[in-house]
């Protein structure tokens, strides 16, 4: 069945990718569009998205009390080197 028309994706590529780790609708859009046109899609994308093992933000909490997926502080990344 296809879940977008615009770029006829079914529903078993969306669950390809989900099952390669995509965990939102935005992630499923970069692998293959799905969602990026008329976005009529998106919702069933969410559906399937709710079907899976992907870890939640809310749900999802470290031992100490934070979230899970908290980004970290500008101090802590590594310093990338300016190209020339």
């Amino acid at each position: 069945m296809y879940v977008c028309s615009c770029f006829g994706v079914t529903e078993a590529q969306v669950q390809q990718h989900v099952d390669g780790g995509a965990c939102t609708p935005r992630q499923i859009a970069s692998a293959c569009k799905a969602g990026t046109d008329c976005g009529s899609c998106v919702r069933r994308i969410q559906a399937i998205l709710g079907r899976g093992a992907c870890p939640r933000r809310d749900l999802a909490v470290a031992d100490r009390g934070e979230p899970a997926f908290a980004e970290p502080a500008l101090a802590e990344l590594p310093e990338l080197e300016e190209a020339a």
